[in-house]
Order: C-alpha cells, then structure tokens, then sequence
C-alpha cells in the first residue's frame, strides 16, 4: 500500500521539476531521498524463510508440519500445499508459523507462500527425517571411504534420499533462530560424496527397506564433547557446567572471543626449507645435512625427541615408462598433523589435520620415466609427529603400483616454541568446544522442523569424563522436551575399538565410556549399535561405515518402525555366583550365545576383591556365559571386552550380532 505512491509521486516530481533540480538542490535530494525509501520499503516485509524450508526438502510424514519464517509486522501469510490453503499473521516479534495436518509419504510436491512477495518451493517430498549428530564419525563424508567402498559413489541412484548439512556455528550468547546457509541435496553420484558415510548407509538401508523418502539432517563437528550439543536448560543438576555457561555469556568474555584476542598464540617461526634462493622442495636445491629415516612411522620413535615443527622428507623415485605414461595417485597413508606433497618441485596435494587418509592425483605429465623427486613437508604441533604406520604408502599408475615405504632422507625446517597464551580465555578453551556452543548454533534452529528420530555417533572427545552416562540422558531428555514429539527414538553408536593391542588385562578409559554408553540402553526408546569389532588401532575414523549404518538401521526397524526382530547383539543383564563361577545372563541373547570364529569366548578377565585381574575360562550354556579361573577362589569382578582396544572381542549371539563389551562389580 505504500509502495505504488510513493513511486508514482516520485515519478511526478521528477517529470515537473527535470528543468530546476540542479538550481534547487535541497529538493532534488528529497527527492533522492523519497526513491530510496520507495525502493527499499518492500525489501523489509519480504517474507524469509529458515534454511531448513527451501526447495527439494523432505518432511516428517504422519506429524503435523510446521512451516515458519520471518515477515514485517501484521502481515498476513498465507501457505498453498497439497491442495489446500493455510494463513496467518507474523507476530510483533515479526516471527510466523502456520502448523500443517499430517500427511502420509509422498511427492514430489510444490509449496507457495504468500506475504507482500511470493516465494515457491519445488520438489517437497513426505517422508522420515532423521536427525543425525555428534562428532567425527557421524561427519566423515562417503568421499572419504571410497577406496573401501569402491561403487557407493558411483552407483548411488537414489533421489528420494536427501542430506541437509548443517554449517558449524558455535554461539555462546543463547539459542539461534536460523541457521547460516544449507541446501537439501540428493544422493546421487553428484552429491553423495558429501553426505555422512553412517548416515547414507543408514538412510540407504531403511529407503530399501521401506520404500519412503528418507531426509537426512546432519549436524555434526569433529572433536567435540557432548556438553557442547546440550542446551542450558539440559545442565540443570550439573552446577559447575551451570557456572560456566553463566559465565561465557558475559559481555566481556563474548568480546574476547568475537574479537579473537585469547586463547593459544603459537609465535612465527621462519620454516628453513622455505628460506633460500632454492626452497627443499625444488629440483635445483642440493641438499645438505640430510639424515636417514623411516616412513612409516613417527620421527619421536626414529632419534628425534620431542619435536613439534616442520619436518621434511625426500626421496628419489625411480620409475619404469610405463607407470610415467599413465594417470597415478598417492596414497600417503595418514600423517601427523598437516602436510604437502611434492613431485618434481610441483606441489600435488596437502592437507591440513591428522585424520583424512591423503590420497593425492598426479597431474598428467608431471611423472617421467626414471628419476622422480618426492618432498613430503609435515607439520606437526603437539605429540608425536610423522607417518601412521600400517596404512598404505604406494604410487598407483594404471595396474601398477610402486611401494614408498622404507628409508627416506629427513631435515628439520623449524622447531615450533610450547604456545603462550593471552587474554582471559582459558589457554585450552575451544568455542565448538564450550557447553551448548553447539545446540545453540546447529540444533535449536531445527526445533520446528519435524522428525522421525535422531542418530548419534559420540564419545571419542568424552574419554576420562566420568559422568558421560548422566550427560547422554540429559541429552537425549532436553532434545526430546525441545522438539515435543515424545520418546521420539534415539539411536546411537558404542565407540569401536581403537589404539594398541594389550595382551594382558588393563585399565581403559575408553572402556569406561562404553560402558556409560550400554547404561544409555535404560532410556526407554533407545537403541545402541555395537561396534567393538569394527575398529582399527591406528584410525580413529575406522573404514567399516556401512556396517555401523546397517546395525543403526536394524535398531531403527524395532524401535521407530516397530518390527519385531532381534536387532543388535547380547547386552549384559544379571549375574549369579556358583561357587568359584559367574554365571551371566543376556537379554538379546536370541537363538543363544555363539562366538564369531568358533573360538573358545575371548577377553574375559576376571578377579577378586583385591581386583586383581586374570584372564578368565568360559563356557556358553545356551543363553549364558560361565566364567571361573583355578586361581580364584571367591570372583567378585568380571569384564569382558574391556579395553581401548581388545584383540577379538568374539562373543555374540546365533544371530551374528557382537556383544556389547561389560563390567560386573
């Protein structure tokens, strides 16, 4: 209503005036002033929507649908869906939400809403939607994975399968409305590299199953601890994370952080392969003072001690013509901290963190026959430095493959100085890291979107917190009480085994989290995927996805889709004593308690009071285990799979499924 007037009169003052307005300044500029605001008027009612609302969305079918957005204040909105037509006002706070009926799955739909614009949205689907979070193994992308899942890339056809990725924001001040960015992308060969390698297989697994549109939101940040993804609300009863909250939203504390003035301040260091006329990397330097060393493995274990820096390595490759002739890649393995990778003074690839396995291409034409320069330059900034060992470490051109593991030449480039730190923050403060930063930024945006129930893959960054099963129910609790749909299910990973093998009985922190993890499985509509046997010791984000999804899914099917299946493997219930004997009962024991190689069962350790452990002998009676050793009298503890990384963790019931690692004390 203002719009045409103010335009109209406009217009009319400039076609009267055109001959004066350079001698009458002052109306020339209100007339400036009048165009302005005639233009920018519409802009501030413009109806905005979420991130989550855009085209190629899916929506939880069988729930009412929330549609919301922002609009100037009092306007009317008015939301075309499947056939019917929905309205309302935005509020004084300028917010609007129109709640639409359930609807069973289906698509593709359009969507049209209407304010003083018109927005229309295109290739809606109705379906389940899964909320999947956590840390790094619910972030690593299939793309990562792809050599040990050579076709899921390639024969990925599944359009009715959606990922929305959640951009990583961190907020301290309070909840967020929206979020920064998003798109809904299909998984296709186009896309699906980008999509979580759990949560596709998970996805991929229940679409076939079901044959419904599955969407899948992800929102996860590698490294990060659980009290991040809880909100203020879900620390009641945790007094001293209360305090801390508190005290990250003062006004101080949030400049320091906005303004980056705290925190760890790593002093310059001038890298020496980098300082001459000829840098190390380069096909003219002669090298100098060069010593041996062996890849793989770490420089702290080869003579250099305790060094954080730069590090770098070079070798001369030779190369037969037929591997020159061709398109090649590097597999490096996986490298403490950051590295780059040069062939023949050209740079070919880095990466800038420990975890990513480095899988670099060759540009073609770089690689000639015979003599090749190969300079790796490593960083690395705390622990121990250098190359993961029993990872590969090979040159691939064609149906050839040239190993690079053995003796390379090393020189020092810097020596990086422990960091200083500065400001008011504390020298190990992470803002990802700080209690609800994360639930803030990624998860209360999502509130009002609907969901069918939440994946999460979480733990790593826990090792050593010794309430981690409080602060998982307070978790699953304050989500549920946010999104208002009741016990909606709750699924979630047990971490896999991970770090060196011990043959003798330990103590492990890792085990002990996992052992909060199984206390979870109290928590009515929860589920937890097992995966002890899916580890590898030198990798945190171990290879084996698919199997963590299917077992998701399996949970998934019994609980959220109600079939009645044995869906994960025995879980420890109760004990008896018999003499010098346990006696231990299962509940999904199933058909009956087996071992997946036909073994003896393994890692059981048994003690006393004294907690002296011994490794224990067993025997499977249908559906429970007996365990006694002839040098302990009157047992009193038992374990089982206890360890950050038990060797053949083999007990699991008829059904194929692993058991879950246990404590009786």
């Amino acid at each position: 209503m203002i719009k045409k007037p103010l335009l109209y009169l406009s217009k009319m003052i400039l076609y009267k005036e055109k001959t004066k307005l350079m001698q009458k300044k002052p109306v020339f500029w209100l007339i400036c002033i009048l165009i302005v605001v005639a233009a920018t008027i519409p802009a501030t009612a413009q109806i905005k929507l979420p991130s989550l609302v855009r085209d190629s969305m899916i929506l939880q079918r069988d729930h009412s649908i929330k549609i919301w957005g922002w609009a100037s204040k009092g306007e009317k909105i008015k939301v075309a869906f499947n056939g019917r037509e929905f309205s309302t006002r935005a509020g004084d706070n300028l917010k609007w939400l129109i709640t639409l009926p359930a609807m069973p799955a289906g698509g593709p739909y359009s969507m049209t809403i209407k304010g003083k614009n018109t927005i229309k949205l295109r290739e809606i689907l109705i379906g389940d939607v899964w909320l999947c979070s956590g840390q790094s193994n619910m972030v690593h992308q299939l793309s990562l994975h792809s050599v040990y899942y050579p076709k899921a890339i390639k024969d990925a056809h599944y359009p009715e399968i959606r990922q929305f990725w959640v951009p990583n924001t961190p907020i301290l001040k309070g909840p967020a409305d929206s979020l920064n960015g998003g798109a809904w992308k299909p998984a296709t060969p186009a896309f699906v590299g980008d999509f979580s390698a759990v949560a596709y297989f998970f996805a991929k697994a229940i679409y076939e199953r079901y044959h419904v549109p599955i969407g899948i939101i992800n929102a996860s940040v590698g490294g990060t601890p659980i009290e991040a993804w809880i909100s203020d609300d879900g620390f009641k009863g945790f007094p001293a994370i209360e305090n801390q909250v508190q005290d990250h939203k003062a006004p101080a504390f949030l400049d320091s952080v906005n303004n980056k003035t705290s925190g760890f301040k790593q002093t310059a260091v001038l890298d020496k392969g980098l300082e001459g006329s000829q840098p190390w990397y380069s096909t003219g330097y002669t090298p100098k003072g060069w010593r041996q060393i062996g890849i793989p493995g770490y420089w702290e274990d080869q003579g250099v001690k305790d060094l954080n820096g730069v590090v770098w390595y070079r070798k001369t490759i030779n190369l037969p013509e037929r591997m020159a002739a061709k398109e090649a890649k590097v597999f490096l393995g996986r490298i403490v901290n950051a590295d780059e990778l040069y062939i023949n003074g050209q740079k070919v690839g880095s990466t800038t963190y420990e975890y990513p396995q480095r899988r670099y291409a060759v540009p073609k034409g770089l690689l000639r026959a015979g003599r090749n320069l190969f300079v790796i330059k490593v960083q690395n900034f705390f622990g121990k430095g250098g190359f993961v060992p029993d990872k590969p470490y090979c040159l691939i051109a064609g149906a050839d493959t040239l190993d690079l593991k053995g003796y390379w030449q090393y020189k020092v480039g810097a020596v990086f100085a422990p960091p200083k730190h500065d400001g008011p923050l504390s020298a190990h403060f992470s803002l990802q890291n700080a209690p609800t930063a994360l639930y803030n930024g990624m998860v209360a945006p999502l509130i009002n979107y609907g969901i069918k129930g939440i994946l999460w893959y979480q733990g790593e960054s826990n090792i050593g917190t010794k309430n981690y099963a409080a602060l998982m129910k307070s978790l699953i609790e304050d989500w549920r009480g946010k999104w208002k749909l009741g016990d909606i299910p709750f699924l979630f990973v047990q971490l896999p085994g991970f770090g060196d093998f011990n043959y003798l009985p330990e103590q492990s922190g890792w085990a002990e989290l996992r052992e909060a993890q199984l206390k979870t499985c109290t928590i009515r509509n929860t589920g937890m995927g097992v995966a002890i046997d899916l580890g590898e010791w030198n990798d945190i984000h171990p290879d084996r996805k698919k199997p963590v999804g299917d077992r998701l899914a399996l949970i998934a099917r019994k609980i959220a889709y109600h079939e009645n299946i044995v869906a994960c493997g025995p879980l420890y219930k109760s004990y008896e004593k018999q003499g010098n004997k346990i006696i231990i009962s299962f509940s999904n024991a199933a058909s009956g308690l087996t071992t997946s190689d036909g073994e003896a069962p393994q890692e059981i350790a048994i003690a006393g009071a004294d907690k002296q452990f011994v490794w224990a002998e067993s025997k499977i009676s249908g559906d429970k285990l007996e365990v006694w050793s002839a040098t302990i009298s009157d047992p009193v503890y038992v374990r089982y799979g206890w360890a950050d990384n038990p060797v053949n963790p083999n007990l699991c019931n008829k059904e194929g499924m692993p058991a879950s690692p246990f404590n009786i004390r």
